[in-house]
């Protein structure tokens, strides 16, 4: 009802403000950019593409207003809408396709697949009358030969691990659930976790099943993971709110020129508005997350940890075209309870805007929090007193650095070249149906993994592909001693093997200054050290919750990647100490 009721505000303050545009202001614009089309249509050398300039016009008045205002055309609606809808025409399988063969990596409980038959591990090699193997085969190629109107049907043709003979299979394609909760599950007896990767049409309902599925497993407190969510539908934002606030709460307002302030209040009793809680974000939680996150922070709810998140705080509406396509236009802000608007500025332009987070890494932001300015203007307080910031996202209260130590050359290549995914996708492909023969659940992989010693296996088969394992070389004092020498004759006028000779000779007759630059090197190597274990240590776990993916599902890639997690450590570390959580949430 109260959905309907804004629905019904919105459109009237749409006319009321139309109304009080300047007429004379608005014939101009008009007339001016008819009589530039005209000209274009009937006088221009050749025949003009009106439709495509028509596109690009509007493509750019909109970039002239915010980032965030865009054009969609006909033929991009449904698939932008897809992942916020919930809902998508097809067979209910997921897939990957490893050197030109597509493999079902999942299929869908209840999914028309499923029904007939298929499982993971199945090899698809034809499509209808289409083979479906070879270096043409791209992701798209399967979505547009795999999805269809729901009621018709489909013939995928497979290879079975143990079968001599294809399997053709005939799928009648079905609405196919898209969930925006990842995973959730008990880290102990009493303390939850919830992943949610977008605010979509369905998410309230998801997030709320995921609460009373944890509540009935003797869960008290809450990690609520919103890491890399980029945001979704405001009213969804809002309803999660909700779960987490008492009744008559502002949760966020919004606000335009032509957008009359309209305020969202907690109402109906929500599945977890006492216990303790925190909210995991980073740079990447924009939107949607960063209301909840925001009202959270606010109320002293719950504590916020992580980096400072992206910083969106502009509203859109969508407005159909006659031919099918959208505008999607920023009509208001919204404004966190304390009355933040956490939108960062876009005064460098598009390219900066969007070049954020390199800006954020090259400030050394994403390791410390001291170089994060905010002035005392946008400055604000929570229901506790508590001093927080508007205008550029939202602040957590517990900062967690970027792990660099996993950011070492062989990790990176590993990354690059899709090693990790081919491996395990391989491995999974070979051992699928003997192993899981012999561990059915996820608990028996858990005490089963140790004992296959895969990275061993893992390394040769990265080492073969053209990854090397970097190990750890003593090479730190030539080098520093090189970028000595280099510093003292770049500023020569020639510099040549005489110069580098004589600071050479003056360097080693100076003992104190060779011995500060081989223990500059010494220090370097230590910590080259440590980054390549902790690298092979995050490496390992990615190689095990890829392989429990493959073999269990998407939701025990998380369960398995959880010890490495430093994020999520530093949330469980606090919300298990009374004193540290409390602490946090007092006036300082």
């Amino acid at each position: 009802m109260k959905q309907t009721i804004f629905s019904l505000f919105f459109i009237i303050s749409i006319f009321v403000n139309a109304q009080s545009i300047d007429r004379n202001e608005l014939l101009a614009t008009d007339n001016k950019m008819s009589f530039t089309l005209n000209m274009i249509r009937y006088y221009y050398a050749e025949k003009p593409d009106m439709k495509k300039i028509v596109e690009k016009g509007i493509v750019n008045m909109l970039k002239e207003l915010d980032p965030h205002s865009v054009y969609i055309s006909k033929e991009d609606v449904d698939k932008m809408n897809e992942p916020l809808v919930g809902n998508f025409d097809g067979v209910g399988v997921s897939f990957q396709i490893l050197k030109d063969t597509i493999y079902v990596v999942d299929v869908i409980r209840g999914g028309p697949s499923e029904k007939v038959g298929m499982l993971p591990g199945d090899k698809i090699i034809k499509v209808d009358d289409n083979i479906a193997t070879g270096d043409t085969i791209k992701t798209d190629w399967v979505f547009k030969h795999l999805r269809g109107v729901k009621g018709t049907k489909v013939k995928v043709t497979v290879e079975r691990k143990g079968r001599k003979e294809p399997i053709v299979f005939d799928i009648i394609r079905d609405k196919i659930p898209i969930t925006s909760v990842d995973t959730w599950f008990m880290l102990d007896k009493t303390l939850g976790y919830i992943r949610l990767d977008r605010f979509a049409q369905n998410s309230q309902e998801e997030v709320v099943n995921a609460i009373k599925d944890l509540k009935s497993k003797g869960m008290k407190e809450l990690i609520f993971d919103l890491r890399g969510n980029g945001g979704g539908y405001l009213d969804v934002a809002f309803k999660l709110g909700d779960e987490f606030l008492d009744d008559e709460k502002l949760i966020v307002y919004t606000e335009g020129v032509s957008s009359p302030r309209y305020d969202f209040k907690s109402q109906s009793k929500g599945e977890f508005e006492k216990g303790k809680l925190i909210i995991l974000i980073d740079e990447s939680s924009a939107s949607a997350s960063e209301i909840v996150t925001g009202a959270i922070q606010d109320w002293d709810r719950g504590v916020v940890i992580g980096r400072r998140s992206f910083g969106k705080g502009l509203v859109q509406r969508p407005f159909n075209l006659p031919d099918g396509s959208q505008i999607r236009l920023t009509t208001s802000r919204y404004f966190t309870p304390s009355g933040r608007c956490i939108q960062k500025p876009w005064d460098d332009g598009l390219d900066s805007y969007y070049n954020d987070y390199m800006k954020r890494y090259q400030h050394k932001e994403l390791i410390t929090p001291d170089s994060i300015k905010f002035p005392d203007s946008l400055k604000y307080s929570t229901s506790n007193g508590r001093v927080v910031y508007g205008g550029g996202g939202i602040m957590p209260d517990v900062f967690v650095p970027i792990d660099t130590s996993r950011a070492s050359d062989y990790l990176i290549n590993l990354r690059s070249k899709g090693i990790f995914n081919d491996f395990t996708m391989q491995w999974v492909d070979d051992h699928r149906t003997e192993f899981l023969k012999q561990n059915p659940s996820f608990d028996d992989f858990n005490k089963a993994y140790p004992s296959l010693n895969l990275m061993k296996e893992f390394t040769a088969y990265a080492q073969k592909e053209g990854v090397e394992h970097n190990e750890i070389k003593k090479e730190w004092v030539n080098q520093m001693v090189g970028e000595y020498l280099f510093e003292q004759v770049k500023d020569t006028t020639k510099p040549n093997y005489t110069s580098y000779q004589i600071y050479a000779n003056e360097l080693l007759n100076n003992p104190e200054l060779l011995k500060t630059i081989v223990e500059k090197a010494q220090n370097e190597d230590k910590k080259m050290a440590e980054m390549m274990k902790k690298s092979d240590v995050y490496i390992e776990a990615t190689l095990k919750a890829m392989i429990a993916r493959n073999l269990y599902g998407v939701n025990y890639y998380y369960q398995s990647i959880k010890d490495t997690d430093e994020g999520l450590q530093k949330a469980i570390s606090i919300i298990k100490d009374d004193k540290v959580y409390n602490n946090l949430l007092k006036k300082k």
